[in-house]
């Protein structure tokens, strides 16, 4: 009888969920209430009865609830049937929970020590006071097991099988037991009270600097591709952020003779000067002039400054800015390239007579 009991308890709560996870963490109170049959000890002379429970209690940590209980529950005798015997309780009860990752259901342990208080009916007569009435209390221990599960987002179902010991030695209907054992099995409802804490989401972590978005050495060349980090300011930095020489060869910029007027051919030159220079825009030269060995000296300086703002004229006039450029400085005849006579025709030299571009630090 107890057994088909039990499995009809255990086997109807099973019915009644559905598959969801594994309980999680909830430290919100809860509130419970179950129903049950109550297999009396048969040293009581009473029938089974169902009872009723309610209670409150908490989850302390994912492992451990505890709850207190209000029970009672009203059998009848088996000898008389209008003979009242009823009882009541509350019990604080520590359960152990054994969680598994991805388990629907849960079982536990339960263990509770509580007071309960019994109300007994008995035959007096030939008083006149028949029937008479016991009413008594005591401690009451519970040992059992369950099975808990969730069955909505906001409800828990709880089936169990406890074992109580009653030290009742105040029986009336069999005076010579000191205690009682009645087992109890329920089904019942945990439902938590409020809202259930919402555990924000960790932030995402910082994405480390992309080096393509970095420049350290202020050069205009990212991290990634600068194979010379801390490179000096004012150098002329390659696209590898390594600093470069930079030469621009005017050595075609030649003049005619007692001339300081541009060819043709010397402003194709200077035309690619003027680029050179515009894409290094940190770079600074100086615009010199110079002659052949023909003429006199001041003559030859003269015309060597003549020559010197040709160039830097265009220069200036094709984007240049003047404050990149030192001079126009002319140096006559003192730096030829080709040591000739001084006398003609042997003096008339074509690269002597030209303008360069210094690069400057």
């Amino acid at each position: 009888m107890k057994i088909r009991l039990l499995s009809t308890a255990l086997l109807a709560g099973l019915a009644l969920a559905p598959a969801v996870n594994a309980q999680e963490f909830d430290d919100r109170w809860y509130v419970t209430g179950s129903a049950g049959m109550n297999l009396q000890d048969n040293n009581r002379g009473t029938n089974n009865a169902p009872f009723l429970a309610l209670g409150i209690g908490k989850f302390v940590n994912p492992n451990w609830s505890v709850d207190g209980e209000l029970n009672y529950q009203n059998p009848n005798f088996d000898a008389n049937q209008d003979m009242n015997w009823s009882q009541y309780g509350l019990s604080i009860d520590l359960r152990r929970h054994f969680l598994a990752e991805g388990r629907s259901w849960n079982p536990y342990a339960v263990m509770g020590l509580g007071f309960q208080r019994s109300e007994e009916e008995y035959d007096a007569f030939p008083s006149t006071n028949s029937p008479g009435e016991r009413e008594d209390g005591n401690l009451a221990a519970k040992i059992g097991f369950g099975v808990q599960g969730a069955v909505a987002d906001n409800m828990l179902l709880r089936t169990e099988l406890a074992y109580r010991a009653d030290l009742d030695d105040q029986s009336v209907a069999n005076p010579s037991e000191n205690w009682f054992g009645d087992v109890l099995a329920s089904v019942g409802l945990v439902v938590p009270l409020g809202a259930k804490a919402v555990v924000a989401p960790p932030p995402p972590p910082v994405a480390a600097p992309n080096c393509a978005d970095l420049d350290d050495d202020g050069d205009g060349v990212n991290n990634c591709d600068d194979k010379c980090p801390g490179s000096q300011a004012g150098q002329t930095i390659g696209p590898d952020g390594c600093p470069v020489p930079v030469s621009i060869d005017l050595k075609g910029v030649n003049f005619d003779f007692d001339k300081s007027t541009l060819r043709p051919d010397a402003v194709a030159i200077l035309s690619e000067a003027v680029q050179i220079l515009q894409r290094y825009p940190d770079l600074r030269v100086e615009v010199a002039g110079h002659t052949d060995l023909c003429g006199s000296d001041a003559y030859n300086q003269s015309l060597s400054e003549r020559r010197a703002t040709a160039v830097y004229d265009y220069l200036t006039s094709n984007g240049v800015d003047a404050s990149r450029l030192a001079g126009p400085n002319g140096y006559g005849e003192s730096r030829p390239l080709v040591s000739t006579p001084q006398t003609l025709p042997e003096c008339k030299n074509e690269t002597n007579r030209r303008t360069e571009l210094n690069a400057q630090n």
